[in-house]
């Protein structure tokens, strides 16, 4: 259980860090919302989903 909570944090980091980087320059690109407005939600539900399985997983850890 511990080993997947570590990974899902893992997971968390990396989905934050390559969103924090990506949806600026999506947004500052001249066409990139209308091409890429999917990515960015598909992105952004992920990142809340894996916010949920943390905090669930966390309540099993603690």
């Amino acid at each position: 259980m511990t080993t997947l909570f570590q990974l899902s944090v893992f997971a968390l980091i990396i989905l934050s860090f390559l969103l924090v980087i990506g949806v600026p320059v999506v947004l500052a690109s001249p066409d990139g919302w209308s091409t890429r407005k999917n990515t960015v939600f598909s992105g952004a539900s992920l990142w809340i989903g894996l916010v949920f399985l943390v905090g669930i997983l966390n309540s099993f850890i603690s």
